[in-house]
């Protein structure tokens, strides 16, 4: 547990830095592919190979109850969310994540965000250290230790309710 501490508050630090570090590579498809710490604004920057994000963003409303939860633990929850730019379910749910985050006036530097290719895996092991299984994987965090994450659409196909549960 002492480690998962410790890398995430190396995580934070490097995010807040803004010392990004990513690659892109050609996934089998021969699409553009992220890997490694990025940011909304880097998908953002580039709608010819990641146009999914800000229309997903912009397609989605939070319901009220939602971004109560969020705005109650506004100032002491982070996430860590691990995605795949190639991957359908992090293509609906991160840009939904970060409309929440916007709406309810969450700071980005609460958020550290990893993309991982195909095989879910990296060197540094961030992914291995955190269990990731399937992306998207949203993990929040208050005071360092995890209290909960969401797995894809999460168990009930809601996400965003889900995310609301944890943090209340």
């Amino acid at each position: 547990m002492k480690k998962l501490i410790i890398l995430f508050s190396f995580l934070m630090v490097l995010n807040q830095s803004e010392a990004q570090t990513n690659e892109t590579l050609k996934d089998r498809t021969g699409k553009k592919l992220l890997k490694g710490f990025v940011t909304d604004s880097i998908l953002k920057a580039d709608p010819a190979e990641f146009k999914w994000f800000e229309e997903n963003e912009n397609v989605y409303n939070p319901a009220e109850p939602v971004l109560n939860s969020f705005k109650a633990q506004k100032d002491s929850v982070s996430f860590m969310v691990f995605f795949g730019t190639w991957c359908p379910d992090s293509h609906y749910v991160v840009p939904r994540f970060y409309k929440i985050l916007e709406k309810a006036g969450i700071d980005k530097s609460r958020i550290t965000l990893f993309a991982l290719d195909r095989t879910k895996k990296d060197a540094a092991h961030f992914a291995a250290n955190f269990n990731i299984q399937h992306v998207p994987t949203i993990i929040v965090l208050k005071g360092g230790k995890e209290i909960g994450r969401v797995v894809e659409y999460g168990i009930s196909g809601k996400f965003d309710e889900e995310l609301a549960k944890v943090l209340n």
